[in-house]
């Protein structure tokens, strides 16, 4: 008798047969790919055994490149060349790159408004020059395990936004890569200190790294991790508090300047060199040759607490807005977990540990958690046994929704709902015999399109003509386990359809992220009036639409004195919609107009029903 070999659903069929996935922590200064090995995650190491990797990419004349450390030493010789810290310019247009004088490169745009940085080889995209990292890293585990990779599970910012999510899985796609999943990052870590130590409860995972920072408020249960709130800012991290150390060394001595791209690149590197030293010592010198003169200034710890304290002062806000979010108040948290190789600085451990009222946990290394956690989610996604089931619930970090009439936005997923998730919501058409509905995908918390960020737009076509409001037009949002969007549109009666992927070009700028949620609670008031007014604007034009085209239809039906009071009716609502600012107005323009055509109507009514009649006996009916 034959045997069958049965697996579970996405497990290797042959059960002595390993798939071989790894995690990477795709960071803004380093980066890392870990795999569980006899069980165990660990960072995988170089030829010379260092796990992390710069995320540093110097391109060379012809096709030649340099990657990681290599590239650093080139950095202050060939900056214009050397691209590090390419994570901040992913997903972004060229309007959202600010303090473009202290950067050393010459930033260009295309048409379709994606970002690209001048080389000696030539325009290069962030998806291009993360790529090279990415590759870099999939060479390393293939050298490890003499064998090709499965795939691999990369992490990403918790307030990455789709633009950003998709061009980091467009460059893991670019690099040879299968991506299983994009991760949040503080999920990633969370994970990590999940298995490891047991723990459940509600945890913080205070992640802040080169560039970005992430805050993310999780419940841990029995291998469930539910994340219940998620913040941050993709424009604060490490490097701002290298520049303020800088910015504080150059006040010093006013007669020199930082004027060249070989300077700007010395000055960063020896501040971080000083940021680094004053982590253990309570004062260091900060010494630089510049084009200008030689930079030699004492740094204490405390000139450097002063002189980033804003920078801390915005992540202890944005933490306070994931507590608000997730409805708990800070003593319910149980632990906070330190990630990144930024939460190392005095000032940082101590403002978390004086918020939260208790020390951080740091008993995992802050620059590997990150790749650890997604490399048990990896191990897990590839079907092999893994330690334990794990079941890990994200959630998106800004609603998603689409325009009505008069610019208003119909949130379709709200903010912080569970991925991967599905949600559909029914519209209908505005006019008679409307054959097409133009669809415009928004993302944000205001009411008004203006105010939120435009994601893509597509058209539905082919809707049979029908009265308006007749159409049943069903409209599908799809966000997957990656964060990412796909719309869909389809009319009821017809069966006709259209969707579209969401992949804009660039992502939100750097005040948008940071602001968009804050402005959502302060202009909440101002925000309901002006939604109140574009309703009642919308709907008094479909009310003069609906009478237009019973005037013209029936007009004849109605005596001198009754136009003339429906039409004197109707100009004065017409008035009212170009120039009434009260809601309440305009609603009573409205209302005024619908009583006046109640006779209008029940005479149509009649009509319509004699002519049916006419010519008809009881037994004919």
């Amino acid at each position: 008798m034959a045997l069958l070999q049965i697996s579970e659903p996405g497990q290797s069929p042959d059960p002595h047969q390993r798939r071989i996935a790894v995690g990477i922590d795709l960071g803004t200064t380093h980066s890392l790919v870990a795999s569980v090995r006899n069980g165990v995650a660990e960072c995988l190491p170089d030829d010379d055994g260092r796990v992390i990797l710069p995320s540093v990419v110097r391109f060379l004349p012809g096709q030649g490149r340099q990657i990681g450390f290599d590239a650093v030493q080139s950095a202050a010789s060939d900056p214009v060349n050397t691209i590090a810290s390419v994570k901040r310019f992913m997903g972004r247009g060229l309007q959202d790159i600010v303090d473009r004088s202290k950067l050393p490169y010459e930033f260009t745009a295309s048409e379709q408004g994606m970002l690209s940085i001048q080389t000696v080889q030539g325009p290069k995209s962030p998806v291009e020059v993360s790529a090279e990292i990415l590759a870099t890293l999939r060479y390393r585990a293939e050298d490890t395990f003499n064998d090709d990779l499965y795939g691999a599970v990369i992490t990403v910012p918790a307030y990455f936004d789709d633009a950003q999510r998709q061009a980091t899985k467009d460059a893991a796609q670019l690099a040879g890569l299968n991506v299983l999943r994009l991760i949040n990052e503080p999920t990633a870590a969370a994970i990590a200190y999940g298995l490891d130590n047991a723990s459940e409860g509600v945890y913080a995972v205070f992640d802040l790294g080169g560039g970005t920072f992430d805050i993310s408020i999780l419940r841990l249960t029995q291998g469930v991790f539910e994340v219940l709130s998620t913040g941050g800012d993709s424009a604060l991290g490490g490097d701002d508090y290298d520049q303020a150390l800088a910015d504080v060394a150059m006040a010093r001595q006013p007669a020199l300047q930082a004027s060249t791209a070989e300077d700007k690149t010395r000055l960063k590197a020896a501040a971080r060199a000083a940021k680094e030293a004053l982590t253990s010592a309570d004062t260091v010198s900060l010494n630089v040759a510049l084009s200008t003169g030689a930079l030699s200034s004492p740094i204490s710890r405390a000139d450097f607490d002063q002189a980033t304290q804003a920078l801390t002062a915005r992540c202890i806000t944005a933490v306070r807005k994931a507590l608000r979010d997730a409805q708990l108040a800070k003593e319910n948290v149980q632990g906070v977990v330190m990630v990144g190789g930024s939460t190392r600085m005095p000032q940082i451990q101590q403002a978390v540990a004086d918020f939260f009222g208790q020390a951080p946990l740091n008993n995992l290394n802050p620059d590997e958690v990150v790749a650890l956690g997604a490399a048990i989610q990896a191990n897990q996604l590839a079907g092999n046994n893994a330690a334990g089931e794990l079941l890990l619930l994200d959630v998106i970090p800004l609603s998603l929704g689409i325009e009505t009439m008069g610019g208003l936005v119909e949130r379709i997923i709200p903010r912080n709902q569970t991925i991967p998730t599905a949600m559909a919501q029914d519209f209908t058409t505005y006019q008679d015999g409307q054959t097409a509905l133009a669809l415009h995908v928004v993302q944000g918390e205001r009411d008004l399109v203006q105010d939120c960020r435009s994601l893509a737009r597509f058209e539905l076509r082919g809707i049979p003509p029908m009265a308006a409001g007749a159409a049943r037009i069903r409209v599908t949002f799809t966000v997957d386990a990656d964060g990412l969007l796909s719309v869909g549109a389809k009319e009821q009666i017809s069966g006709v359809e259209a969707r579209i992927d969401v992949k804009p070009s660039y992502g939100l700028s750097d005040d948008q992220i940071a602001t968009m949620l804050q402005e959502s609670f302060t202009t909440a008031q101002a925000d309901m009036k002006a939604r109140a007014l574009v309703e009642a604007r919308v709907d008094a034009d479909r009310m003069l639409l609906a009478t237009r085209s019973a005037l013209a239809a029936d007009g004849d039906l109605l005596q001198a004195p009754e136009r003339s009071a429906i039409d004197a009716l109707m100009a004065t609502l017409q008035a009212a919609v170009q120039t009434e600012q009260d809601a309440q107005a305009l609603e009573d323009c409205t209302q005024a107009l619908a009583k006046g055509t109640e006779a209008f109507a029940a005479e149509r009514m009649n009509h319509s029903i004699k002519k049916a009649l006419a010519g008809q006996n009881i037994q004919s009916m």
